[in-house]
């Protein structure tokens, strides 16, 4: 910010006047409203026009000052007594302080609140009285489910915070505010438990988040792109989610969310690479339901990763592996395409990646099909012209479907991206070129961190405690425990000693 901002207010409300309108410029939106409550009392109201309600501050905050009642109050008190005669008996609406720094006037006038000038004093009063327009709480878009809260996030954070709030009705769950972004001034929060989240951890965010110098932040992906531990991986190594519950059930394991002002999304650290494969509806179901609709996930996953590089890897180098009756029926169906298995693979890959850009471009209803559907009928099209195979067709259209089955939109998109690799790998060397990629995966894999946690927890470091809640998910009346992947202070999530005796109990 120009260093005309800096410094303290004037005791000249005009000085003020003037400083504040060479920083600014002819913004048309800045509006002063001039009163003059009694002979010596000159005071000025400033605020943005768009950014406040403009509804209160005339039907409440004017109607008081230009009550005629008012002005025997001012008698006998100087300018900085009447300050706090406004502060503490007229102007009652909003959420109220002083200021007299101008750099904080200035932040807090853009903030949407309306800043009180009394002709005599160098303090400004701060009348909280945010009034742009906000979206309604409605059902979340990434990660949709059956059953459980369908309300999401929404881009004012104080709606967020309250959200989360509603859940954990606990006063050790705290806030904690700071404003990244030297021309955004965003709000950036975190919210954890303060008896059960690591103190290492909540001061390893507050570091990160201390250490960002930019111009803008103007989405929670800039904040993870700046705290992540690693940026040469195509895994996400931080959660984001639009669900509250989502959120709020991290909180309870003693992670940590970051919440910035003018998105939905919500981060949360540190995150697990089993993490990605669940649902908050994992919770509301079943425990055999859940774990079935995990190893189900996981199942697609690989199939997103593997099905085509497979494909291209047996079909080129390894036909001994298949049945003769398959054999001849693919040599027919690939009899008139002039491309190998490979170049055929790539080509109805990005045929479907363009597709589903595409999709995502278009109106929503019809966004989702056109990437599946526009596929298959250039696929078909493509087979009845003999440029690729029906069981291409098939072996994409299958790729497809999988990766929408995993739940967390990041993991998708690195399975997207690492299947290229495996394809081209299985284009010049065949299953070992898979072998080869898988061993650089686990490696990969084995060495990304999350905040300093391990990101393969639970299974590399091996912690057969936490394995009751990651591939499996046991009973509730057996998740006596959080996941001590996190370092957290208070591992006990509940107590058993009322339900002695009880089925679960006899099991162990």
């Amino acid at each position: 910010m120009k260093d005309t901002v800096m410094g303290t207010l004037s005791q000249r409300l005009e000085e003020n006047q003037i400083q504040l309108n060479q920083l600014l410029g002819k913004s048309t939106d800045l509006v002063t409203k001039e009163l003059q409550l009694d002979s010596s009392t000159h005071i000025a109201l400033v605020y943005i026009d768009g950014l406040v309600d403009t509804q209160v501050l005339h039907n409440s905050i004017l109607y008081s000052l230009q009550e005629g009642a008012i002005q025997d109050q001012f008698k006998d008190l100087d300018p900085f007594q009447k300050l706090e005669l406004l502060r503490k008996r007229i102007l009652i609406a909003g959420d109220l302080s002083v200021t007299h720094d101008f750099k904080q006037f200035v932040h807090q006038l853009m903030s949407g609140n309306v800043m009180v000038l009394v002709d005599g004093t160098a303090d400004a009063l701060r009348i909280g009285l945010p009034g742009w327009e906000d979206r309604n709480v409605s059902e979340p878009n990434s990660q949709s489910v059956v059953r459980g809260p369908m309300e999401g996030f929404t881009e004012n954070m104080r709606t967020n915070t309250a959200l989360i709030r509603r859940k954990i009705k606990d006063s050790q769950l705290w806030l904690e505010t700071f404003q990244i972004g030297k021309v955004t001034q965003t709000s950036v929060s975190i919210m954890y438990l303060t008896h059960i989240a690591s103190p290492d951890l909540v001061q390893e965010v507050k570091s990160r988040l201390g250490k960002i110098d930019t111009d803008s932040i103007l989405e929670s992906g800039y904040i993870e792109e700046f705290i992540q531990d690693k940026a040469a991986t195509p895994f996400p190594t931080i959660y984001n989610s639009d669900r509250p519950d989502t959120i709020a059930a991290g909180i309870l394991e003693g992670k940590v969310a970051i919440l910035v002002d003018g998105t939905p999304f919500v981060l949360l650290v540190p995150t697990f690479f089993v993490s990605f494969f669940q649902s908050s509806e994992d919770y509301y179901q079943r425990s055999d339901i859940s774990t079935l609709l995990r190893f189900i996930r996981f199942l697609s996953f690989f199939i997103t990763l593997f099905a085509p590089s497979f494909y291209v890897a047996v079909t080129t180098y390894h036909q001994e592996m298949i049945p003769t009756s398959l054999v001849i029926s693919l040599a027919a169906q690939r009899e008139s395409v002039p491309f190998p298995a490979f170049v055929e693979a790539l080509l109805m890959e990005l045929t479907y990646e363009i597709l589903r850009e595409a999709g995502v471009r278009i109106p929503k209803n019809v966004g989702q099909a056109i990437s599946i559907v526009g596929t298959l009928v250039i696929g078909q099209a493509a087979v009845s012209a003999g440029l690729i195979s029906s069981a291409m067709v098939i072996i994409v259209s299958i790729t497809a479907i999988s990766s929408f089955v995993i739940p967390e939109s990041g993991m998708a998109v690195a399975a997207r991206i690492i299947r290229f690799a495996l394809i081209g790998l299985a284009g010049f060397m065949g299953l070992y070129g898979i072998l080869f990629g898988v061993f650089l995966i686990i490696l990969h894999l084995a060495s990304l961190r999350s905040f300093g946690m391990p990101y393969m927890s639970p299974i590399a470091p091996y912690r057969s405690s936490d394995l009751k809640d990651s591939i499996f998910r046991f009973p509730w009346p057996l998740l006596k425990t959080r996941p001590s992947n996190n370092k957290i202070q208070d591992l006990k999530r509940q107590d058993t000693s009322k339900r002695e005796g009880s089925a679960y109990d006899r099991e162990k």
